[in-house]
Order: structure tokens, then sequence, then C-alpha cells
């Protein structure tokens, strides 16, 4: 996974204002300055803020895009192996395939309990059958192998009439 490099500019930056920060600390106590406990909170806080911007940066990823899709938002996620994304009624046919695929590779593993590493990822749309009344129709299904990060596109093709 890329690191990103300002976070670790920063990391290292506030790395080097915290060993500044104890240093002065350590003379405060011995020379017993007023504002030894203050710098002792200082120092702590900015060993934190120097740690967090290292981890962030390193685990950092940044999103997946894929030309001609569309972001569509997940409504329903079971944190095992189904995903399910909303496609708004106006969504072109072209559109379908890469925002699956979109969908598919934005999804993080970690925390999924699967016993075969799969997750299943269906674009859902709901179609109005008259007033009042609605169906939610399978447009595509794709499946994605957590192990490898790889995506099969699609299981289920799109709907008839569409």
């Amino acid at each position: 996974m890329p690191a990103d490099p300002l976070l670790l500019t920063a990391g290292q930056w506030l790395g080097v204002a915290s060993a500044v920060l104890a240093v002065l600390t350590v003379v405060a106590f011995v020379l017993r300055w007023g504002i030894r406990f203050r710098l002792v909170g200082v120092t702590s806080f900015t060993v934190l803020l120097a740690i967090s911007c290292a981890a962030f940066a390193i685990s950092y990823s940044p999103r997946v895009s894929i030309p001609g899709a569309v972001v569509l938002p997940v409504v329903y996620d079971n944190g095992a192996e189904l995903v399910v994304a909303a496609a708004p009624e106006d969504l072109a046919e072209e559109a379908i395939l890469p925002s699956l695929e979109q969908i598919s590779r934005n999804l993080r593993g970690s925390g999924r309990q699967t016993d075969d590493g799969l997750v299943h990822v269906r674009l859902r749309q709901i179609r109005s059958l008259e007033a009042g009344r609605s169906q939610p129709v399978v447009l595509a299904e794709a499946t994605r192998n957590l192990a490898d990060g790889s995506v099969q596109l699609p299981i289920r093709p799109a709907a008839p009439g569409r």
C-alpha cells in the first residue's frame, strides 16, 4: 500500500518536535520551571500526533476510480459476504459494469467473516410497477475475492427490459 508522503513528512517533523520538547521537559524538571507539567502534556500530545500521522500514512490506501463508473451508495452490508448498492432509475446501461467493479474494488477485507473469502456485490434498482408498488431488481452481481483482490464480473447479467 502506498504511503502518503505528506503525512509521512508531517510525522517526521512532529517526531523531531517531540524529541525537542522531551529535552525541554527534562530541562524544565531539572531547573524546576513552573511550566514543567504543562510541557509533559504538550510533549505527550506531540508524540501521539507523530505516531498517528505515521500510522495513518502507512495504512492509507486511496479509493479506486474506474472510468465510466458512477458513485453509488451502499445500502446493505452484512459485514461478511454480501454488499448491495442502489442504482438510480436513470443509470445508463454502460455504467452498470464499471460502477459494480468500482464498488467491488473499494471494499475493504479486514473484519469480514467469510468462510471462503468471497464477497458478493449486487447492484440493485427499485422499479415502479404501478402507483404505490415497486419491486427491487438486481441489475448485476460481482464476486470479490478478498485473498487476492480479484473481481469476477458479472455473475448475473442485466435484467430484461434494460
